[in-house]
């Protein structure tokens, strides 16, 4: 489903990522982790074209991202993404919020758009604040409405960009308990994480980054049980002591 393929990115003279070679296959959970400045963000926004790339190539659900004649909104609509922060419009409520990018780029009626939202957020839990605003909602509330955005362009793949990291401690479980309900459903994820707890019972797949290269790129266990690199142990030795 994604292809990334010695993949370059720099800002200026700084490498950021480092001939980045990544296969993800439908349902699979990709948890990406690793220390502050590691390329993990920079990664995850590669894949839905938001950050260029400077070598390298990326192919989502069959198509190159770097061709000329590639309709990146069109395709941005078919890979979700859920950022640290909300990204909501303050001056619509989250029904219209929801609509928004079913009426801008999938041209649905309004009527079309509108029953679909109400069945993402019923699925995350929010139907009953349809009406409200944005400034009405708690941090977890207003992080599950960007997730019902994203359902609701019935994306192929989701991308989580620390989704958790802007949330009081008490609103995390209740993001990553929809995100767990989306991977029971068979949701393929990419999601960049400290939630070593998510990664655990959820992820199928660990990638281990450190100064824009990945480092290690295994099963989930295998990660946490016995982990090829020492750099990657350290890692997991810091995130036990804290």
């Amino acid at each position: 489903m994604i292809t990334l393929l010695n993949v370059q990115k720099a800002y200026g003279a700084i490498p950021v990522l480092k001939n980045v070679n990544v296969e993800i296959a439908a349902g699979e959970v990709v948890v990406v982790c690793g220390p502050s400045g590691s390329g993990k963000s920079t990664l995850i926004k590669t894949i839905n074209a938001l950050e260029p790339i400077q070598g390298g190539a990326i192919t989502v659900d069959g198509k190159n991202l770097g061709e000329s004649g590639t309709n990146l909104p069109k395709l941005r609509s078919r890979v979700g993404m859920v950022f640290q922060q909300f990204e909501l419009f303050p001056t619509m409520n989250v029904i219209d919020n929801v609509n928004l990018g079913q009426l801008k780029v999938l041209k649905r009626s309004k009527s079309d758009a509108t029953k679909r939202s109400m069945e993402v957020l019923t699925k995350v839990g929010l139907e009953e604040y349809a009406e409200r605003f944005p400034a009405n909602l708690s941090g977890g509330q207003q992080q599950r409405v960007a997730i019902a955005r994203s359902l609701a362009m019935d994306p192929i793949c989701m991308l989580f960009d620390e989704p958790t990291s802007a949330l009081d401690p008490e609103m995390v479980n209740e993001v990553l308990d929809t995100m767990i309900e989306l991977a029971k459903d068979g949701m393929s994820m990419v999601v960049v994480t400290h939630e070593m707890g998510f990664a655990k019972s959820v992820g199928t797949r660990v990638i281990f980054m450190d100064k824009g290269e990945i480092v290690e790129d295994s099963d989930k266990d295998e990660f946490f049980q016995k982990p090829k690199t020492e750099r990657a142990q350290a890692f997991l030795n810091v995130i036990k002591h804290n």
